[in-house]
């Protein structure tokens, strides 16, 4: 199972990289957020994949007896998701923004019309 998330995380990883050296503005997005859920997934990975209890000590003991699921991964996850939503929504906005106002997507042509100001 881990063998398989290694290989999904490469892929992601690759993909993002590859959509990110594109021309196009939206590709970057995309590019960006398959980077984002590569990352994701990596923080999940390096957590190990356990099947065990919640990590709760009972009274009558001082350590765990059992397996348990780690925590912190999670909740590293759960944040990270939260802020690439944000940063994703802010770029789509953006974005669209100065596709409305150059007409374009292309960041050569957006750099041409810039430099003609």
């Amino acid at each position: 199972m881990e063998i398989l998330f290694a290989i999904i995380i490469g892929v992601l990883y690759a993909a993002g990289i590859y959509m990110i050296l594109r021309r196009s503005l939206v590709k970057l997005i995309i590019g960006i957020i398959l980077l984002g859920n590569g990352a994701n997934l990596l923080i999940f990975l390096l957590g190990r994949i356990t099947e065990g209890a919640p990590p709760i000590i009972p009274e009558e003991s001082k350590v765990f007896l059992e397996a348990y699921a780690d925590p912190v991964p999670q909740a590293l996850i759960l944040t990270a998701i939260v802020i690439s939503f944000g940063l994703q929504s802010f770029a789509i906005i953006l974005v669209k923004r100065a596709h409305k106002v150059v007409k374009t997507d292309d960041l050569d042509e957006m750099n041409a019309t810039d430099e003609d100001s």
